[in-house]
């Protein structure tokens, strides 16, 4: 009986070794699992900060991006007089021979239109405009008033060739 007792303690304390020798190994296992992740989620917060970066980077000529702009409004809400803005601009497309602030007659029937824009600053807009396949860039210059329509005159156009599909 006592071989057998003896033989059952050799043979837990094998199995005790192996399983404690085992579990080190995943354990280890897991940890350089653990590490590798980590430096994974550090390379992509630094892309993200990268990206944040060139972002900030990409709207730094924006309204929303200069408050000394914003303060030239004659409301406090700027965002409000921004919506007038776009709305204005936009609302001049529905004229009978296009938008009258791209300076260019209609090509092939189609008219000229302003498409999108981007408020600079408090006085300059930067819009891209097309009629069929031709396209360009203008630079308008805008004045805001309370109570009045805002004041657009166009500054100057870049018109890229046209693309022929």
């Amino acid at each position: 009986m006592k071989k057998v007792v003896f033989c059952l303690l050799v043979l837990s304390v094998f199995y005790n070794v192996y399983q404690y020798v085992n579990a080190n190994r995943i354990f280890d296992g897991k940890e350089q699992e653990f590490d590798i992740l980590k430096k994974r989620v550090d390379i992509v917060r630094d892309s993200i900060h990268l990206l944040q970066k060139d972002l900030i980077d990409a709207d730094y000529f924006s309204l929303n991006q200069n408050e000394t702009a914003q303060e030239y409004f004659p409301v406090k809400d700027y965002e409000g007089s921004v919506q007038k803005i776009h709305n204005e601009l936009l609302a001049l497309n529905h004229q009978e021979n296009g938008n009258p602030l791209v300076p260019y007659g209609p090509v092939d029937g189609n008219k000229f239109i302003i498409n999108k824009i981007k408020i600079l600053n408090h006085r300059w807009i930067i819009a891209d405009f097309y009629a069929g396949n031709v396209k360009g860039e203008l630079l308008i210059q805008y004045f805001v008033s309370d109570n009045t329509p805002t004041e657009f005159n166009t500054l100057e156009t870049v018109l890229y060739p046209a693309v022929n599909n």
